[in-house]
């Protein structure tokens, strides 16, 4: 498996990733096979987990837990915040208030049996806070040892240059596929600078 570098500083991850959102949404649900999936993944060479708090109400972080055992130090766990779900599993809103962040951090450490989340990123800009004030607070997380990285999620280039002013950013992720460019003219030329 090919390693890249994350950001500018960051580890060497696997070029590529397992997005395990799929594992807790699909019904119905085989944790068995997702956990033998994840297995599989990490002894092919696959470091990169991708999940979010979330993704089943907090369900894929706990059968990511499992699926590590004994393993932690093989992977690198990147986990968006910010989405909310009722019950139902219907989206009700964003919440980027830093104790709302901070609060979503710390169940997330739990569910992981983890004491740091490797990148932590919020899934989207919550137009009600300040985009500064929820980047602070994963600078704050990380200043406590509790993150190791920030990454930023389905932003543009501007919410991009105003996460980095307040704490480098080392990984976006957003759509980009060879039917999806748009982000070539704006984002990456900013992403790399």
């Amino acid at each position: 498996m090919k390693l890249r570098q994350l950001g500018f500083q960051g580890p060497k991850v696997s070029s590529i990733g397992l997005g395990c959102n799929r594992m807790s949404l699909i019904q119905p649900r085989d944790d068995k096979q997702s956990i033998k999936t994840i297995q599989a993944s990490i002894d092919s060479g696959i470091n990169f987990l991708n999940t979010a708090d979330f993704y089943g109400s907090g369900h894929n972080e706990s059968l990511i837990s499992k699926a590590i055992e004994g393993r932690r130090d093989e992977v690198f766990i990147s986990v968006k915040c910010g989405a909310m779900f009722g019950p139902n599993q219907r989206f009700i809103g964003l919440d980027g208030r830093p104790e709302s962040i901070k609060n979503f951090a710390s169940y997330t450490l739990q569910r992981l049996n983890t004491e740091v989340i490797d990148l932590y990123q919020p899934c989207r800009c919550d137009p009600d806070v300040p985009y500064e004030e929820t980047i602070g607070a994963i600078k704050d997380l990380i200043d406590d040892g509790k993150v190791r990285y920030l990454g930023v999620s389905e932003v543009g280039s501007e919410l991009l240059k105003r996460a980095h002013a307040v704490h480098p950013v080392s990984a976006l992720e957003v759509e980009y596929s060879s039917v999806c460019r748009f982000i070539e003219k704006d984002i990456l030329p900013t992403a790399e600078s």
